[in-house]
């Protein structure tokens, strides 16, 4: 049996309120490591976090945080720095989506979304990598999407900022990896969440034709995985993107 041990270490899991964010943060709280809830609603972040906390027995912190504001970044830091000296894992999970037909899409509908999915994750990930440099363990996850491989109707935004992730990905960790850090990239299909629930049956009937393992996947699933190229059985394993799609891409 595989047992996955972080119970020294500490993570930031942004956007991590619901969803696939929730689930990457109960796992790792799971496997005992400490682990930072983020959202843009304080109290939501501050309640998931104490029920993350009481599940697991491990230290919790849920934190506010606008990945689109870089003040809001530096002070988010800032406070986790304060409270626990910085941390040893940094999932980059929050996005957004603004989708519009490409002849209809606004520049801020396009520079809000890189606001948020790209230039939100450079930059916090620039103030969290000075300690693991310093410390000379670390592991950064950033969450892509099939659609940066695949593309997809009414998200040309979304679809570059997935895309520019791989890009990140794999230049990050030539950079870093002298220093024991490894950083890697998970694509997820589709994922049952509140962000698809929304969709039409029609339009779920038609992803699920093309997906082998006939079924949608769960946060869980994409969980499981962070959660092990956050451990030492990754250490091997870096400037990688591992797609979880049943096998629809």
């Amino acid at each position: 049996m595989l047992l996955i041990d972080l119970s020294n270490k500490k993570a930031i899991v942004t956007g991590s309120t619901r969803g696939i964010g929730r689930s990457i943060g109960e796992f790792l709280a799971r496997a005992g490591a400490q682990v930072v809830i983020t959202g843009r609603d304080r109290r939501r972040a501050e309640e998931v976090a104490k029920e993350i906390e009481e599940a697991y027995g491990v230290k919790t912190l849920g934190l506010d945080l606008s990945m689109e504001d870089t003040q809001s970044i530096r002070e988010f830091y800032e406070g986790v720095e304060k409270a626990w000296g910085g941390v040893d894992i940094l999932v980059n999970n929050a996005g957004i989506t603004r989708d519009k037909l490409f002849l209809r899409m606004s520049l801020e509908d396009w520079e809000e979304v890189l606001r948020v999915n790209l230039t939100g994750t450079f930059f916090l990930t620039s103030l969290v990598v000075k300690g693991m440099i310093k410390s000379r363990w670390g592991r950064i996850v950033n969450i892509s999407s099939v659609v940066g491989f695949t593309g997809n109707v009414g998200q040309v935004n979304y679809s570059s900022t997935k895309s520019a992730l791989l890009g990140f990905t794999k230049s990050l960790a030539k950079e870093l990896a002298s220093r024991n850090i490894t950083v890697n990239a998970v694509a997820p299909g589709f994922i049952e969440t509140d962000m698809t629930a929304g969709l039409s049956e029609d339009i779920k009937e038609s992803y699920l034709k093309n997906i082998p393992l006939g079924r949608f996947g769960k946060p869980e699933d994409v969980a499981g995985l962070v959660v092990f190229l956050c451990s030492d059985y990754a250490s091997y394993i870096t400037g990688q993107v591992l797609h979880v799609n049943g096998g629809m891409y």
